[in-house]
């Protein structure tokens, strides 16, 4: 079965493939497709944002579509940025941006108020239909200053305590052990191994 990974960030298409070694699919990015109508993610939380694209870009592409909506919750700021995280502070804004925007906010702030967390809400469809969804999380604190090159996105500012290192620090074997978006992703591979998808039998 061929089934639609639905993003153009090369960084996440080389850290998922890996995860869904072993299953009964082949891998297609939007960047093998034709341009195809880019949902509107409006929702107010990851999970209606994941099952919003995955719906949409199923209808599109007439494929079996997976979809991911990732964030960084802070604790300190009410969960900022939280879902609008690939938009914070303005769409086109850099990383070193976004992170010395954190960092004012959390001037005042001591160290064991920087509880934060990575979420994944991950959802697979065919047109007009949800057929599997999960959620994973990773919890941790900010980092006192960013730290470490491996990662993308947020890695450099998330600390995590059990490794005493960022994300970002992390080798690709020990960040595949505990992201949030590696155990969604396993989430889904165990799924499609154990109840193949075909036109009449979704997995829920």
């Amino acid at each position: 079965m061929r089934l639609l990974l639905a993003t153009t960030n090369a960084d996440k298409v080389r850290e998922i493939a890996p995860l869904l070694a072993g299953a009964a699919v082949r891998l297609v990015t939007l960047a093998d497709l034709p341009p195809l109508p880019e949902p509107d993610e409006s929702g107010g939380t990851f999970w209606e944002n994941a099952r919003d694209k995955a719906l949409a870009y199923a209808e599109s592409s007439g494929l079996t579509a997976v979809a991911e909506d990732s964030g960084l919750e802070i604790d300190a700021l009410a969960g900022a940025p939280g879902v609008r995280s690939a938009r914070f502070l303005r769409p086109e804004a850099t990383y070193a941006e976004r992170f010395a925007e954190i960092y004012r906010r959390l001037t005042d702030r001591p160290h064991a108020a920087r509880g934060a967390r990575f979420v994944t809400a991950l959802a697979m469809a065919r047109p007009g239909e949800i057929l599997f969804e999960t959620d994973a999380r990773v919890e941790g604190t900010i980092a006192p200053v960013p730290a470490g090159a491996n990662g993308f996105g947020y890695d450099p500012v998330f600390f995590y305590p059990p490794l005493g290192k960022t994300t970002a620090e992390m080798s690709a074997g020990e960040k595949a052990a505990v992201s949030h978006r590696a155990r969604a992703f396993r989430d889904l591979r165990r799924a499609l191994r154990n109840a193949p998808i075909g036109r009449t039998s979704p997995v829920y």
